[in-house]
């Protein structure tokens, strides 16, 4: 029997909360339903790892923690490892409904960043609800949050530094040869920074879709595939000749400006992986996910 390729799949936040909708768990679960049908059909072709965002949820857990004052709130590392098994137990359990047969794992992942990186000086990662601006305004004022515009709405924003090196790379690759489906690196996975007496967390949240490039570098993987809620890279976004590009090179990619809150990102992740990596990448909505390597829909990333 021939030996499938592993395939990196990064969920964007869509797949669990569409923009504008409330924070509830069963919105969610139904969600991330349709979300492992996909994923379920993605595995009759490939091996899959599968990372997922968690933008909405670290922001609502750091909410929550803010309101109980007895307590010192916990720092966004530790928040980050709460959202993985929060998000990883309801992707899990639906892609085991999905999928009886199939053996599935979550494995909380942990993401070693440079401490000098410029990013901790520069926040540009947004984390929890949309606001308007009034009430962005207002919690900026109150909690010494930093908040910036995202679309329509204001988010809250935090440091985004740089993933170097995913430290359970071992248990994925072991996981991963046994057949499992992994759920890992979470949410880009948890920041920590390694110092003379070992690991420790830092208050940051990594970007899901670099993450997602570093690991499927780290395990040879054969493609890496991100799904959002846009259907396509686009030349133009935004203005009325906009245009879908449908297969494109690394170099040319570089060529084109992106939004650095939003598609910038996906695009440097699977360029990244691509020229470093040498495999195949492709960027389009979650609907389209089985269609999106083979070139009929969405944006294919080769050399």
């Amino acid at each position: 029997m021939k030996k499938k390729p592993t395939l990196v799949v990064a969920l964007g936040g869509n797949a669990l909360l569409k923009r504008g909708e409330p924070l509830e768990a069963d919105i969610q679960q139904a969600n991330i339903k349709l979300a492992a049908k996909v994923i379920a059909q993605l595995t009759k072709q490939w091996k899959v790892v599968l990372v997922h965002g968690n933008g909405p949820q670290i922001g609502l857990l750091a909410l929550q923690n803010s309101v109980y004052e007895p307590v010192k709130p916990y720092p966004l590392d530790i928040l980050g490892a709460e959202s993985q098994g929060m998000i990883g137990y309801m992707l899990q359990q639906a892609l085991m409904n999905e999928l009886p047969k199939k053996k599935i794992t979550v494995l909380l992942t942990q993401v070693e960043v440079d401490p000098n990186d410029p990013a901790m000086d520069n926040p540009q990662k947004f984390i929890g609800p949309v606001y308007d601006k009034q009430q962005g305004e207002l919690l900026s004022s109150q909690k010494g949050w930093s908040v910036k515009a995202d679309g329509q709405y204001f988010r809250r924003v935090v440091p985004s530094p740089e993933p170097k090196f995913i430290l359970e790379e071992d248990a994925i690759n072991t996981l991963i040869e046994s057949d499992h489906l992994v759920i890992c690196n979470g949410g880009g996975g948890v920041p920590v920074l390694k110092g003379a007496d070992g690991y420790h967390g830092i208050e940051a949240v990594i970007d899901k879709d670099l993450a997602a490039a570093l690991l499927a570098c780290q395990i040879n993987a054969d493609a890496l595939l991100i799904l959002t809620d846009a259907d396509a890279i686009y030349r133009n976004w935004g203005k009325t000749n906009q245009q879908a590009i449908s297969q494109i090179s690394p170099l040319e990619l570089s060529k084109i400006s992106f939004d650095a809150g939003s598609m910038g990102p996906k695009v440097d992740g699977c360029c990244r992986f691509v020229t470093r990596c040498h495999g195949v990448a492709g960027i389009g909505s979650l609907e389209n996910g089985l269609e999106i390597l083979d070139g009929t829909k969405g944006t294919l990333i080769i050399e």
